[in-house]
């Protein structure tokens, strides 16, 4: 569960009415018997410091040395770190140091480890204000969000001593499937205690994440080399990219083969720059069974291991790893300990590998969670028992509304000018776009050669593409560009460079856009190709697949024209009704995003964007990106960039907005009240920037795509061809916040797996909104996602931001060839952001990032 905050959130003003009331099943279970009494929270304090997980060990023992005499068969539970929770008083008082002995595992030669626990009573938490909450009688306090994390902890407590834990999820190894490289998926359960209407409930989840294969470090250096075994290593003509090898290993617990007793595990803190039979260290005579006078020799780790362990070096080429202060050990002798978690970037074929991994239908997905249930076993739980606590082991059936989905209008010339969707999809036929743009000046670049790509086959895709485009309503004036063969690997802005002028050039006319062809789906080149045309030359670009052009096909086309519309200014569609909401009066729909570097990156900072629509219609956007100090949650410059997009509304529609609708994307509960006081004051200082007195109304809203809430249709028949619910469907009853605004939504149709609905958690509204208005708003700007016909899984202002940041990415120059750990060891300064470019002018008003 998210931290919960307290906050003067926007009160739930009812509930929905709107569409077809229907049951469904969701993958919370109710806390039948949340306990009445006085929870005792401890702190706790180990000495030494140690990470969480061995903390947890010296726990365990600590229970098991000191339970029946000094703790009185209490069960207190813990959370690795400072906070320790008893159902009643421990007897020693306010404060008590404990010693606890940790054996060693057996076999080790080292002495057992001895720690002091240090436990002082720091609160205590009454559960009777937690009772009132749930109904709704009394605000959120800290004594109710200390009472949440209890019992959190009771339910967390037993899994996380017996299992791998991460987060609020544990895995086990017994589901489990290798990826590409040295990788494998477990699968595991999430669990989270949530407060829902009158009630408590547990939200219960499969999980999967990604782990580094145990056994041999050799064969997992093979794999991250991509060979075949270890013989390769002796055979490679190519020089091994030992620098890779040291980035991923580094770190890595391991344990070694060669001693007859079982060591205790050590990390990986680097590979040594000479092979085990060059890299020498200095030792005592003595310390090899000689007598007399002890003296010192220089020996190399190959000899050494001949001469003490009786063991010839198979591959006494290849380096050591570094251990402890000065320890060097052989690659061949290192096994890698079992469930240790992979954070870096998986790879494009290991995020395939777990999209397969991981995408389960509904039905899977639901007895899979049935399947966490008995492994949790609530009912033989002996922390629940001494807390009195219980869960039912049922999912709950909750009340669902089925929203109707809008008619979504084309041009007035089109066979089908007005469609309703079907499961949220429909299709171009017989439609053309509501606005087509015109295009007369453009180019193509193939990264490729001539022979590779003939040009009569890059002409044929030109023709079919240009002909799609005017059938769907554009306006193609020049139906011959000037094509131009480059290097993928050569100087890609130069290129762009050329290819604009000879555009240009072609029709006399300012190049509108540049359409590149791409011989596969890397990202460096498709970057540095964003890069240019977004940030120095000031044009559109449009990125094609070479496999997708040699048989063009019209479902292609008709896509490509999709995004090549509405990056020259042009508008797919609209919504036939409109949105009252929006046409009643001028009003803006902002979406924001901060996109953060991925984890260990310590170099790269966050990039902020902010989109807003530029019509009543909310079909059109613009999009507006800062760089920030890396981490930073928050929109720093967020009164800048609104000022930037409400003067290009006002040059758009020439009105002022009068009301202003904000979807914030990527924000957890914990961070609510920091976006409350910082957001939403930055959008009222913007306003004041432009007029004083200009004080529209706003309406705050938060989406979360990232929580473990699923439904599941009662009967099969309800649901759609995948088994989820059909879009529309809506809940904002019984599993919601007991009393502040919020709802969940499923707008769109799965393609794979169990679809998840998006949380809609509303922070202020000045607008009044209705529940049914509200939620009808949201899910009918899901049909206007302007690169796809069929309705999307959140609000598109929301999926633009979210776009618009991981493009603004790129656009620092070679920022993109970094991986996170070569750009980790670059000088750059944390947060530098010198070498992020802005947005061309000349394109800030289109929609140049779909």
């Amino acid at each position: 569960m998210a931290a919960l905050q307290i906050t003067g959130f926007a009160k739930r003003p009812g509930f929905g009415i709107l569409g077809k009331p229907i049951q469904v099943r969701s993958n919370h279970f109710e806390v039948t018997q949340v306990p009445d009494i006085v929870i005792h929270h401890y702190d706790v304090t180990v000495t030494p410091d140690v990470p969480r997980a061995l903390n947890r060990r010296i726990y365990s023992e600590f229970l098991n040395q000191y339970r029946e005499t000094d703790l009185m068969d209490v069960q207190p539970v813990y959370d690795g770190r400072k906070n320790m929770f008893a159902s009643r008083t421990l007897p020693f008082g306010d404060s008590r140091t404990f010693d606890v002995t940790l054996p060693e595992d057996v076999g080790s030669r080292r002495q057992p480890q001895i720690f002091k626990i240090k436990i002082r009573k720091a609160a205590q938490i009454n559960l009777e204000e937690l009772h009132r909450f749930l109904l709704g009688k009394t605000p959120v306090t800290n004594n109710i969000l200390t009472s949440i994390m209890a019992l959190d902890q009771v339910i967390r407590h037993k899994p996380s001593m017996l299992y791998v834990t991460v987060g609020r999820a544990f895995y086990t190894p017994a589901s489990r499937q290798t990826l590409a490289g040295p990788l494998e998926a477990w699968r595991g359960y999430y669990q989270s205690v949530r407060p829902g209407l009158g009630r408590m409930l547990i939200n219960v989840d499969t999980s999967a994440t990604a782990f580094y294969q145990s056994g041999s470090l050799l064969e997992i250096i093979v794999k991250i080399l991509g060979l075949r075994s270890p013989d390769d290593l002796r055979r490679t003509s190519q020089p091994v990219n030992w620098i890779k090898v040291e980035r991923m290993i580094k770190g890595l617990r391991i344990t070694v083969e060669h001693r007859q007793r079982s060591p205790r595990s050590v990390k990986i803190l680097g590979l040594t720059k000479k092979s085990a039979r060059e890299s020498t260290f200095v030792m005592s005579v003595e310390a090899r069974g000689c007598t007399g006078a002890a003296s010192q020799v220089e020996i190399d780790i190959a000899t050494y291991f001949k001469q003490t362990y009786n063991m010839t070096l198979n591959y006494p080429m290849l380096p050591c790893v570094t251990v402890g202060k000065s320890a060097m050990l052989p690659l061949e002798v290192c096994k890698v300990v079992e469930g240790q978690r992979y954070v870096r970037k998986l790879d494009e074929r290991q995020t395939a590998d777990m999209i397969k991994f991981t995408s389960q239908a509904p039905h899977i997905r639901a007895n899979g969670i049935k399947e966490g249930i008995r492994l949790l076993n609530y009912d033989d739980n002996e922390y629940l028992q001494d807390f009195g606590m219980k869960v039912s082991n049922e999912m709950v059936s909750i009340k669902a509304r089925i929203l109707q989905a809008p008619v979504i209008r084309y041009h007035h010339s089109s066979r089908e000018a007005n469609v309703t969707p079907r499961e949220g999809v429909w299709n171009m036929k017989d439609k053309k776009i509501a606005k087509g743009a015109v295009l007369g000046s453009w180019g193509v670049v193939a990264f490729a050669t001539e022979r590779d790509f003939p040009r009569a086959q890059i002409k044929y895709f030109l023709r079919e593409l240009a002909v799609t485009c005017m059938d769907t309503g554009m306006n193609i004036v020049n139906m011959d560009p000037p094509i131009s063969y480059a290097n993928p690997h050569s100087n890609i802005e130069g290129t762009l460079k050329s290819a604009w002028i000879q555009a240009g050039n072609a029709v006399k006319s300012v190049p509108q856009l540049l359409v590149c062809i791409l011989p596969n789906t890397g990202t460096p080149l498709y970057a540095e190709i964003k890069r240019v045309t977004d940030t120095i030359l000031g044009l559109s670009s449009q990125c094609l697949q070479i496999k997708h052009m040699r048989e063009p096909k019209k479902q292609y086309c008709a896509n490509v024209c999709l995004k090549m519309n509405v990056k020259l200014g042009g508008m797919n569609a609209h919504l036939a009704q409109g949105i009252p909401f929006i046409m009643a009066k001028p009003t803006i729909i902002f979406g924001g995003d901060v996109s953060h570097p991925q984890a260990g990156d310590t170099v790269r900072p966050s990039i902020a964007s902010l989109v807003g629509s530029m019509d009543s219609y909310a079909a059109r956007y613009a999009a507006t990106v800062r760089v920030q100090s890396a981490r930073t949650e928050t929109i720093a410059d967020l009164a800048d960039m609104a000022v930037e997009l409400l003067k290009t509304f006002y040059q758009n529609c020439g009105k002022k907005p009068e009301r202003i609708l904000f979807y914030r994307d990527g924000v957890s509960e914990g961070q609510f009240a920091d976006i409350l006081k910082t957001e939403i004051a930055a959008i009222r200082a913007a306003c004041s920037r432009l007029d004083k007195d200009y004080m529209p109304t706003l309406t705050f809203v938060v989406v979360q795509k990232r929580h473990h809430t699923r439904f599941f249709p009662m009967q099969r028949a309800e649901g759609d061809r995948l088994g989820n619910c059909h879009p529309g469907t809506i809940i904002d009853t019984e599993i919601v916040h007991p009393f502040e605004f919020d709802f969940y939504l499923q707008s769109h149709s799965g393609l794979l797996g169990t679809s998840r609905p998006a949380h809609y958690y509303v922070l202020l509204d000045d607008n009044k909104f209705s529940p049914d208005e509200l939620q009808d708003v949201t899910y009918k700007l899901c049909y206007l996602f302007a690169r796809c016909t069929r309705s999307v899984s959140v609000v598109p202002p929301a999926y633009y931001a979210h776009i618009v940041a991981a493009r603004a990415r790129f656009h620092a120059k070679e920022d993109h060839f970094l991986d996170t750990a070569s750009s980790a060891s670059s000088e750059t300064s944390v947060g530098d952001t010198g070498s992020y470019m802005s947005i061309h002018r000349h394109i800030q008003k289109v929609m140049w990032f779909v």
